[in-house]
């Protein structure tokens, strides 16, 4: 099984923010379950203004990315 983990600092945001941006990767991760590699490891890193970003723009926008940055990872 791959495994997914979630880093978010803390400074994006109190608790409630935090949590909310760990929860909307993790969904976009279960949208591409086909894009992990069985037997690795992936960490996500959040950087300032995802939250804003993936408001703005969407959670098409948020799977977008997400598959992005697996398919290079599994490109790397």
């Amino acid at each position: 099984e791959p495994r997914v983990g979630y880093a978010v600092p803390r400074r994006l945001g109190d608790a409630v923010d935090r949590n909310a941006i760990k929860r909307r990767l993790r969904e976009a991760v279960r949208a591409n379950d086909d894009a992990l590699a069985a037997g690795t490891d992936y960490v996500l890193v959040a950087r300032p203004g995802l939250g804003a970003a993936a408001e703005a723009q969407g959670f098409d926008w948020l799977v977008g990315e997400v598959r992005g940055l697996l398919e290079a990872a599994a490109a790397s």
